[in-house]
């Protein structure tokens, strides 16, 4: 091992001198000079630190009731029957003004469910902020605050769809709240997608250090625009290690025109559902390399039936972006604009097809009817929903377009201590097909001693027996 190491110095050292005799010193004024501080001047008034409180309502618990012994005879809620106890809860985060008006945008994990906001800018002025919107699918939301008859500092949109791997990048945010800080780094890839971060997994990574608190912040290409919202950090301590991730911009202007427009977040929406092409399954379609999405079914009537999409076709590119995977065939529609067309390349048959898919936002039909039922059945204490293509791209279930979907169950009732969780769809019950909340509503009005109920959970059709 000491000779190898040894070899490999030698090596080493022998390459830092051939480098050493292409390097020169700088030799005019201009050289020596050379700086990110223009850019940061431009960009740094515009990233604010955010300050979020919510009251936090806990219930006293000794050590001695988190006992498994304990709880096997008394049931997972033993001892938490004390009275509960409240606290503020302190969050640190960064954010950035895109609007002179006083837009901010900022990750939804900083703010979470805080009942009071402050932006505090670079200045060192103060504001209390609203917050406009929240999408947490995206991780993003979206605050306003009042700067009178000022307009303040604010940092306009890249397209990031042409950030190029090795592009020179600063982030700017404050971390761990040491005060607003400014790393460089490079971008290291354009398309993360197995992140699991939220649910559009797309990020930019980059290698500039990104640490707690920086969450928020901008990630700025040297020409003083907005890359991306730095979100997450891969590490193995909870300080950076040179991958950090950053939702791209094309997305927070998504949800920032939606702010602006004073809507709730509308995205276009493919009306398929598919899966990633591996390398065996390129090899079965006659492909030579995987990449792209399998369509596995297809909503009648939706953008991708009225475009001429089948189930069994491969989509290759949207508006001539290569799809990779069914995340990034997710992020390509989403960012799309409302109401325009995109050129998707497809595979079939063994060869190239082009068509051209219409971005619209997912029906919301049926209507909701959010209903909470109550009564003498194992279902009391949930809420339901009719399913609708917009409801199950809220919920993130694919392909879940009809039927009735669990949306909240209230702790310690029935349907929670039967094991009834958010996201079920009900199928049926006692054979009898489910198609609406009216339907379900009925079907649980009868009086039983044996109750049966079909559910799909997590893709999978569950049978579930009660008694009375």
């Amino acid at each position: 091992m000491r000779w190898i190491a040894l070899v490999l110095c030698l090596s080493l050292a022998g390459h830092g001198a051939v480098l050493a005799q292409d390097k020169q010193v700088p030799d005019t004024r201009e050289g020596i000079a050379l700086s990110f501080a223009p850019v940061v001047k431009q960009v740094a008034p515009a990233v604010v630190n955010i300050f979020s409180k919510r009251l936090v309502k806990q219930r006293p618990v000794s050590p001695l009731f988190s006992s498994p012994f304990f709880r096997r005879f008394f049931g997972k809620d033993f001892g938490m029957q004390g009275v509960p106890r409240e606290r503020m809860e302190n969050s640190l985060g960064s954010g950035v003004i895109v609007s002179p008006d006083g837009l901010v945008v900022t990750n939804h994990h900083v703010i979470g469910k805080a009942t009071e906001i402050t932006v505090v800018l670079a200045d060192r002025r103060e504001f209390s902020a609203k917050l406009v919107l929240a999408d947490k699918g995206t991780d993003l939301a979206v605050l306003r605050i009042d700067p009178g008859d000022r307009d303040l500092p604010y940092v306009r949109f890249r397209n990031s769809d042409n950030v190029e791997v090795g592009d020179l990048v600063l982030a700017i945010g404050n971390p761990f709240g040491v005060g607003q800080t400014v790393t460089s780094g490079i971008v290291s890839a354009t398309a993360r997608t197995q992140v699991g971060i939220s649910d559009y997994s797309f990020f930019i990574q980059t290698d500039a250090a990104i640490n707690p608190g920086n969450s928020g912040g901008a990630l700025v290409t040297l020409d003083g625009r907005l890359l991306g919202i730095n979100t997450a950090i891969f590490s193995r301590g909870g300080g950076s290690i040179g991958i950090g991730f950053a939702i791209p911009a094309n997305m927070v202007r998504t949800v920032v025109n939606s702010a602006i427009n004073g809507q709730a977040v509308r995205r276009a929406w493919s009306g398929l559902v598919g899966q990633s092409l591996t390398k065996d399954l390129a090899e079965g379609f006659g492909l030579d390399r995987p990449g792209g999405v399998i369509v596995n079914k297809v909503f009648p009537g939706g953008p991708a039936d009225s475009a001429g999409i089948e189930p069994g076709d491969i989509v290759l590119s949207v508006d001539g972006r290569p799809v990779q995977d069914l995340e990034a065939l997710k992020f390509r529609i989403a960012t799309g604009e409302l109401g325009l067309r995109v050129k998707t390349t497809l595979w079939r048959d063994r060869r190239k097809l082009e068509v051209s898919l219409p971005l619209s936002p997912a029906l919301e039909s049926p209507a909701r009817d959010e209903t909470r039922l109550s009564g003498r059945h194992p279902l009391a204490g949930s809420i339901v929903a009719n399913l609708s293509p917009a409801l199950a791209q809220e919920l993130d279930l694919p392909g879940a377009w009809q039927g009735v979907v669990i949306l909240k169950i209230q702790r310690r009732s029935p349907a929670h201590r039967l094991g009834f969780r958010p996201g079920d769809i009900l199928l049926d019950v006692n054979e009898h097909g489910i198609e609406d909340v009216g339907a379900l509503v009925s079907a649980l009005e009868q009086t039983l001693e044996q109750w049966r109920f079909t559910v799909s959970r997590d893709g999978r059709v569950r049978k579930l027996e009660f008694g009375t």
